[in-house]
Parts: C-alpha cells; structure tokens; sequence
C-alpha cells in the first residue's frame, strides 16, 4: 500500500511538474498586434514639415534619430524601431488623412507625439474607434486627459489650463492692480489657455482684463492687435501665441516703444525659436513657464542631462540644433515610446501598449528637475507641474518652486 501511495504521489508531483513545464512558456508566448514581428516595430508620427508651423518639423527629425540610437544599441528586446513620419502642413484635414494612411495602410502599433490641438482633435475619434493608442499628444489640451471618453488618447504636457491659472496667480500676488490685455490664438489651444486664465482670475478677471483679442493662424500679421492692446492702456500682457507670433508681438512692441509685463505661454518659451528671432534685449524680463529643460539656458549647459543629450544630437542629428528645446521633446518623446515597449516585453498588442502607456511612473532627463511622469488608468496625465522663468541677458533665470498643480 505505500509502494502504490507513493507511485500515486510521484505520479501526482509529475503531472504537476509537466503543467507547469506547460504553462511557463504559455505565460512568455509572444503576442503580436499590427506594425509587430520578431524583428520590427512600426510606430507612425505626424508633423508640419511643410506650410507655416514647418519649424517643428525638427521634432520629426530628432525623434527618427532617438530611433537610430535604439536600434544602433539592438533596439526594443530584439526589435527595430521604425518610424513612419508625415507632413501635415499643420492642416487639421491633411492630418486625419495621414492618420489614417497610417493605420489602415502602413498598420502602425500606434502613433505617437502628433504636434497640435486641432490636428489632433481633428483625429481624436477616429483613433478611439479603431482602438489605436494615440500617444503623448504634442498640446497641452485638457481634453487629453479623459480616459473614460477617449480611453486610446493620452497627452504630455502640464495642460494649458493649469499653465495659464499660474500666470493668473502670479499677477494676482504681485500686479493686483494690472491692466491685462490678452492675445490668443483663435483655435482650442488659445481658448483653453484663456480659460484657465479667467477661471483663475475669478471675480477679478472683470475689472482686470481690460482687453481680449484673438488672431488666426493664417494672419500675416499682429500689429492692428497689439495697437489696441496699447490703446486700451494694457500694463500686463499675456501672449498666448505660437512661435512666429510670439517673436512679432515681442519685437514689433519694442517698436512701439510700448512695454507691458509680459508673460509668455510656454509653446513659445524657447530661447533658440523665438526669443533670439524677436531680439534678446526686446524680450528682457519676459517670463514663461516650462516642464522641459532648455539647452541654451546658462544653468542647463553643465548638466550631465544636457551634456548626454547633446552627444546623443551629435552622433545621431548632427544637422539639428542642440539648443533647440523641440529637438529635446523629441528626444524625450523618445524616450517615453522606448519604455512603454519594454514595459509591454513580448506582449506588443496595441491593447498592452497603451495598458503600459497608462502605468508609467520615471523621470525623463530633458524634464526639468523635481518633475516626475506618472500616469494611471484614470489619470492621463503624464506631467503635472511647471517652472517659472524669466529672462535675463541672454537666458532665462529660474524663480519660485516647481509649482505642483
């Protein structure tokens, strides 16, 4: 009888010891979604190359060379990472055809780090119904961060909202009796940083914001606005304008011997893009707020973080500026789309990438320090906080905390 117990046993131990010789590599079995084999992994983007925004296509070029460094290292266990990148010529029209070039064509696992509000707006439902990840959107919209809606869309960036209610506060504290006059793009980017600015002001917005003008993205120019903002006495500007509006409203003021505190949305906070083009001595004492390291800032030049960004941009985008800040998002967004990969191992469906997408928790080198990228299934928000900045000579100078939102 214990001769047959222990057979029953070692016959028990072994089918057990086989379910599990079974089960183990069940458990590691590779699965694959669109734009995957064992030994590639297409990922789509979309950038102005052409037309007025055609400056940020440098992101694209960056971003391809981010990929280089990946796949010259053996890139995401195992697999090259391909970039299909697209112009758009910032037309919201041209990008949903583009994406979906992207994802019915070429088959992408996603895409990721598409530049604008309203280009990606203009694709925002089309990428949760075909249930792909539309990754760290390149625009500080609240509507980003909505995962019970728009559970495939996943944004950046501090939202324009919190960004525009820390200048708010800012004037507040220091200027509570400012004159303000608002300049704002005439699309969902200038009408969510003037509605956080407001709300911000509360009770004070009435009596303190004496002027509000918008202008469009086609306009040649702002100079009817910015002689109105004059006229109407505006002691305190707050510039929400992309970046070759941005330089004319900082150089053609200076002309106008008209000079108000201005505050600078962080689209256009970068010293090699607008400050240098609008004049350093036009723009002193501008001040923005920012979540990215700038390069050319005289505080940054030294740190190991801009010392290894700048190799890596010149061994793989030799031909790009390393003191432009776009070229460190890029580099960033890189880096955020490499450890979503690692992070989804062999699991590289496009339902695991924006699951990993959504379970992140680093810190980026080219974020400025004491910020942290997090997310959860119900927060897709990756970055929450800011720096103010104000310029002096020829960089800006931190001041106050990195302000939690």
């Amino acid at each position: 009888m214990k001769k047959d117990g222990d057979r029953a046993g070692l016959s028990r131990r072994a089918t057990l010891a086989l379910g599990l010789a079974t089960a183990l590599p069940a458990r590691a079995q590779k699965s694959y979604g669109h734009g995957v084999s064992d030994t590639e992994i297409k990922i789509g983007n979309i950038l102005p190359y052409s037309g007025p925004a055609s400056s940020y296509g440098t992101m694209g070029k960056a971003l391809q060379g981010y990929f280089n460094k990946v796949n010259a290292q053996g890139g995401v266990n195992g697999r090259k990472l391909k970039l299909l990148s697209l112009d758009d010529g910032y037309n919201p029209a041209k990008t949903v055809e583009q994406a979906r070039k992207l994802v019915e064509q070429e088959e992408v696992l996603f895409i990721g780090a598409v530049l604008g509000t309203a280009t990606n707006l203009a694709i925002q439902k089309y990428m949760n119904a075909k249930k792909v990840p539309q990754l760290f959107v390149q625009s500080g919209a609240s509507r980003w961060n909505d995962p019970k809606v728009f559970p495939w869309t996943m944004g950046f960036q501090t939202s324009y909202q919190v960004e525009a209610a820390i200048h708010a506060r800012h004037i507040l504290q220091h200027q509570p009796n400012a004159r303000i006059g608002v300049l704002y793009q005439n699309d969902d980017l200038g009408k969510d940083y003037l509605k956080g600015f407001l709300d911000a002001l509360g009770d004070k917005a009435k009596p303190m914001v004496v002027a509000q003008l918008s202008y469009e993205f086609s306009d040649p120019t702002i100079d009817s606005q910015l002689v109105q903002l004059r006229a109407a006495g505006v002691d305190t500007f707050f510039n929400v304008s992309t970046p070759k509006f941005a330089a004319m409203a900082i150089r053609r003021s200076a002309e106008m011997g008209w000079k108000p505190t201005h505050y600078l949305a962080s689209v256009s906070a970068s010293l090699q893009s607008v400050i240098k083009p609008a004049g350093i001595d036009n723009a002193q004492g501008v001040i923005t707020a920012t979540f990215m390291r700038d390069p050319s800032e005289t505080a940054e030049r030294d740190t190991p973080e801009v010392r290894e960004f700048s190799a890596f941009m010149a061994q793989y985008y030799p031909e790009g500026n390393p003191y432009e800040t776009l070229n460190a998002l890029a580099y960033s967004m890189g880096q955020l789309m490499e450890k979503v990969l690692q992070q989804a191992g062999e699991q590289l469906t496009r339902e695991n990438v924006m699951r990993q997408a959504a379970a992140l928790d680093l810190t980026l080198p080219m974020v400025r320090a004491g910020m942290r990228v997090k997310t959860s299934p119900s927060d897709y928000a990756p970055l929450e906080q800011l720096q103010m900045l104000r310029l002096k000579g020829d960089t800006y100078e931190r001041f106050g905390p990195v302000l939690p939102t």
